[in-house]
């Protein structure tokens, strides 16, 4: 039995966005097989804890997460839930050879591989394809996946295919998602977007976005979904171990003598870093939602634990005070 619907953000749209929201990069099989049992009940605890937010992308095991989690999703009314995935990404069908596993960190066959193309034909096709392997009729949220070095292409072509599908009811919001701030915000301020699903880059750990892209979003009503939240890795345990990730990458030393430290104040205000990750990733008015992927229920049901706690003001205090959180950092 589902409890109670969890608190939710309307975009200018009208989509309304539970605050956390259940990725599917692992229901794609990231970094190793995720089980049916476990797919099943990371879908089930989500839904079970007022979740409604469900992300995923073609580039998740090369269209296998979108088939999952479609196959998942089916039995609920369709207007009870928002789910997003992204374009521009695009699968293209290449020969393989028994057991070959896909190059992109994902455990299924490498059926296809992954080329940029933000052209309209490629955004309207890999919408199409998107949909087909959902098995929906319509998206709620549809992004721009990652593109950094196509500027001109994306901001042109496909946004303007976007908003067509927009404009046809086919999508309700469109936006970019990306792992830095300053091109989300020159797409916030020069193309009609409507959202942003921003990776990394305002966390505990670091707040670059708080000098373009979240200021940018509040003075257009762009809403900003957050992600990679607890810096991929680097933030997910109450003590950073030596060789902790970062950016998926080893973390440098001095990163993880910040995150430390800062784990320090957490704990003498009883709670915990990745509780304060979770919690401080909300607090920026421009920001609507956190999704972060979890592989079962177990991980979904820890992170929404943490969303729920009680995190004292004066943990926030304590952290500006010692200069491990700037001043203004709430907006």
């Amino acid at each position: 039995m589902a409890g109670p619907l969890m608190q939710a953000t309307a975009l200018r749209t009208g989509t309304r966005l539970t605050r956390f929201g259940l990725g599917g990069a692992q229901l794609g099989n990231l970094g190793r097989v995720t089980t049916d049992a476990q797919a099943h009940s990371a879908v089930e605890e989500a839904w079970n804890r007022g979740v409604r937010l469900f992300d995923t992308a073609p580039h998740y095991g090369l269209g296998y997460s979108e088939r999952r989690l479609g196959a998942l999703l089916a039995d609920r009314t369709r207007h009870d839930y928002v789910l997003s995935t992204k374009a521009g990404r695009t699968l293209v069908p290449q020969d393989h050879a028994t057991g070959q596993l896909d190059d992109g960190g994902f455990a299924v066959p490498a059926a296809f591989r992954r080329a940029f193309d933000f052209s309209r034909d490629a955004i309207l096709r890999g919408v199409e394809q998107s949909l087909e392997r959902l098995g929906l009729d319509r998206l709620d949220i549809v992004y721009l996946h990652d593109p950094d070095e196509h500027w001109e292409q994306a901001s042109s072509d496909g946004i303007g295919a976007l908003v067509e599908l927009r404009d046809q009811g086919v999508v309700a919001a469109i936006g970019v998602g990306m792992n830095q701030s300053a091109m989300p915000a020159r797409f916030v301020r020069e193309t009609d977007i409507d959202v942003v699903m921003l990776a990394g880059r305002y966390t505990l750990l670091e707040q670059p976005a708080l000098d373009d892209l979240l200021p940018a979003a509040l003075e257009h009503g762009v809403g900003i979904v957050n992600v990679g939240v607890y810096n991929s890795g680097l933030l997910s345990r109450p003590r950073v171990a030596p060789d902790a990730t970062y950016d998926y990458a080893p973390a440098p030393r001095d990163l993880i003598e910040r995150a430390n430290a800062i784990a320090v104040v957490c704990e003498q205000f009883g709670s915990d870093l990745p509780t304060a990750a979770m919690q401080f990733s909300l607090r920026h008015p421009a920001v609507t939602s956190v999704v972060l992927g979890c592989r079962d229920g177990r991980q979904v049901a820890s992170n929404v634990d943490r969303l729920e706690a009680d995190v004292p003001d004066a943990l926030w205090e304590a952290l500006i005070e010692r200069r491990l959180l700037p001043e203004g950092v709430f907006g």
